[in-house]
């Protein structure tokens, strides 16, 4: 019940800072530009700064060989999702819609929510386990999820040359391989260190205050671009209520299922990762989605609607399915 409690705090409070980007957009203080470079920010600069600090101080040798299966359990979870979706979408209006409630329904929020619930529940092995799962999941978001909504592979092979948070995730892990003592650059005290040390430590410091902007802006962001859609909550369209329902209940209980099957099989994944998975799985849609929906032909006004409607429910839902398996 204390975990439970701890998800719901964690998922209110960031629902709270939406809404405080929803409310800033609805009296104009971030105007449309202003959102756009939020978002920049967060693609371009903090997520980035965020994965590549996180990567040098959780990885190791050991980890990889003790955890080399993480960075593949997205593509399941995508699966299940992508299964689900499948049995939805076509209920739904013409091609760029159905393709988008097919994307929106594959695509969980896979680090901005996870990673603090993650972090408050298991610490630094919660933060590993939800980082390492995240290299897998970008791949999937921008091949498979590009591939849904533009119906082309090229674009979406092009996508992942150029993803900077990849980039970042690699260099970060590859770095922490090459050079085990990097990881002590957060716990560097400036009195003994020599001044190649202090500047490593300086730098390090700067990237992870960087990184941590991540979450908070990334939530402005998405409350300012909703701040621009009009509040009608009786006309919100069906898809919405599918995308909704497919996303924070079919496709977790589905996960769950699967994961049931494969442990009477004999297959079990250690506890902390077990129940990261379960979290993902059931979170809302990805704060990207709508970003992503606009760029690739997709239907951007559902996209958005769904990140918020799936969040708000999610206070609800993320609790409960997470009290039942825990």
């Amino acid at each position: 019940m204390a975990e439970s409690r701890v998800v719901l705090i964690k998922i209110a409070g960031m629902f709270l800072l939406i809404l405080a980007g929803w409310a800033a957009r609805r009296r104009g203080l971030l105007k449309e530009e202003a959102s756009a470079i939020l978002s920049r920010i967060v693609v371009d600069a903090a997520f980035p700064a965020l994965v590549f600090t996180q990567m040098l101080r959780t990885v190791d040798a050991a980890v990889l060989r003790q955890d080399w299966l993480l960075p593949l359990l997205p593509l399941p979870l995508v699966l299940v999702a992508y299964l689900v979706g499948l049995g939805i979408a076509p209920l739904f209006g013409g091609k760029a819609q159905r393709n988008t409630v097919l994307f929106l329904i594959t695509s969980p929020n896979w680090v901005f929510l996870p990673l603090p619930i993650a972090e408050a529940l298991y610490g630094s092995a919660g933060v590993r386990v939800v980082l390492l799962c995240n290299v897998g999941a970008q791949l999937a978001l921008w091949s498979i999820g590009v591939w849904i909504l533009h119906g082309e592979i090229g674009q979406a092979l092009r996508n992942l040359r150029s993803n900077i948070g990849l980039w970042a995730t690699a260099g970060g892990v590859v770095l922490a391989l090459a050079f085990p003592g990097l990881r002590t650059l957060g716990d560097l005290h400036p009195a003994p260190a020599t001044l190649g040390g202090m500047a490593g430590a300086a730098a390090f410091d700067a990237l992870a205050m960087l990184g941590s902007l991540t979450i908070p802006l990334s939530l402005l962001a998405i409350g300012a671009q909703l701040g621009a859609l009009p509040v009608a909550i009786r006309r919100l369209p069906p898809s919405l209520w599918g995308v909704a329902a497919a996303r924070l209940v079919v496709a977790p209980l589905a996960t769950i299922g699967l994961g049931l099957l494969l442990a009477r099989a004999g297959f079990h994944l250690p506890l902390i990762t077990r129940m990261v998975v379960v979290l993902v799985s059931a979170m809302p849609v990805a704060i990207v989605c709508s970003v992503m929906a606009e760029r690739f032909g997709g239907d951007a006004t559902l996209a958005a609607q769904s990140v918020f409607l799936s969040t708000l429910l999610s206070l609800v839902t993320v609790p409960a399915l997470f009290f039942l398996v825990s």
